[in-house]
């Protein structure tokens, strides 16, 4: 009898365990690492707050940084300059932009000028420090400064240059005049960064869609860098989004490097709030479907998120300016020339547009 009892019991365990009412556990899924990068630049962020403003979410002030980190975004991006002359976006206010970066979990994305100042496609002055040096001394300055930014910042991302169509550094690194040169000196970055870290990722950036992206980066394809980043703003680069990615879909194709939309932005208004004038403020400088509203504005991110997924190794975008609200006051003139491109409205209130960056 006590056999049988035994029996029926395993009998009874076996058929709770398989079947009728108990649902199979749930597996645990494998967490999958987020690497489509959604960035924003927040670079003004530290001067603006400096001036006594505050950025709102739900009209209630809240640190910018963190009200981008819950809407989704995963990488924040940083200019530096050498030794700029109010000490904004140098290496001091940088390396504490970047900490406070990753307290809250994300990532830094940063792109150096190589200049006190804006650099650009028009624009790539040599720092005040390295005017006078000839060209073996202004290499092994770039090498040793590099080296620095690793040590102290260490990005996950670095640009070697911003918008460098022609190189940087001028006139010894100008593309067009001086190849050879640039060449040498963008390897003697990227060696210094490599020698630092084999694991931060290196972009070079080329501002448009014309074929001479194309030119740029046959010049450069023995560099040994990992990202084609793009910067297309529809004012400047044209209004077809079905140019963008015909454009990212071939540079991929050409150069097999995993490409991004390094810098885009979109107006939520045609309107102004500080007497700076704005770089957008036309409806003939807007893309079809997507009006200067709010919700235009939310929709053209989605697009551009969209569309770089689509593209063969399209690895993410950043969104550039939407911090620079119009933080020197209602009658500036030297103000911001982007607050109706921001991500926070003429009240320093967050806009719908950051939902646009959520990892869906």
């Amino acid at each position: 009898m006590k056999n049988l009892l035994t029996i029926f019991a395993a009998l009874l365990l076996v058929s709770c365990s398989s079947g009728g009412d108990s649902p199979d556990p749930t597996p645990n899924p494998t967490p999958t690492e987020d690497t489509f990068v959604r960035a924003a630049d927040v670079s003004f962020v530290p001067e603006i707050e400096a001036a006594g403003v505050s950025f709102k979410y739900n009209n209630t002030a809240q640190d910018p940084l963190l009200t981008l980190k819950n809407a989704g975004v995963n990488y924040i991006r940083i200019r530096l300059w050498h030794n700029p002359s109010d000490g904004h976006s140098g290496m001091a206010e940088v390396k504490q932009l970047a900490t406070r970066v990753r307290n809250l979990g994300m990532k830094v994305w940063l792109t150096v000028h190589y200049s006190d100042t804006w650099a650009d496609p028009g624009h790539q002055t040599k720092p005040v420090a390295w005017q006078s040096l000839n060209f073996t001394n202004l290499k092994s300055a770039v090498a040793v400064y590099t080296s620095q930014i690793m040590s102290e910042i260490n990005p996950e991302i670095i640009q070697i240059g911003n918008e460098t169509n022609d190189g940087f550094l001028w006139p010894e690194g100008k593309l067009s005049t001086n190849e050879a040169q640039y060449l040498e000196l963008t390897n003697a970055a990227v060696s210094s960064v490599r020698n630092a870290n084999n694991t931060t990722k290196i972009m070079l950036q080329y501002a448009g869609i014309s074929n001479s992206a194309d030119w740029y980066f046959n010049k450069v394809k023995n560099v040994n860098y990992d990202y084609i980043g793009i910067s297309y703003y529809p004012v400047y680069h044209g209004t077809s989004l079905a140019d963008v990615k015909t454009k990212l879909t071939g540079l991929n194709q050409t150069f097999s490097k995993k490409v991004l939309i390094a810098e885009t932005s979109y107006p939520f208004t045609l309107n102004w709030n500080d007497w700076t004038n704005n770089v957008v403020g036309q409806s003939n400088q807007l893309v079809s479907g997507y009006d200067a509203t709010a919700s235009g504005q939310k929709n053209y991110i989605l697009a551009i998120k969209s569309l770089v997924k689509s593209v063969p190794n399209g690895q993410g975008f950043c969104y550039w300016g939407g911090e620079w609200i119009a933080f020197k006051g209602s009658q500036a003139t030297n103000g911001s020339t982007w607050e109706n491109q921001a991500l926070w409205d003429f009240n320093n209130n967050a806009l719908e547009g950051i939902q646009a960056f959520s990892k869906d």
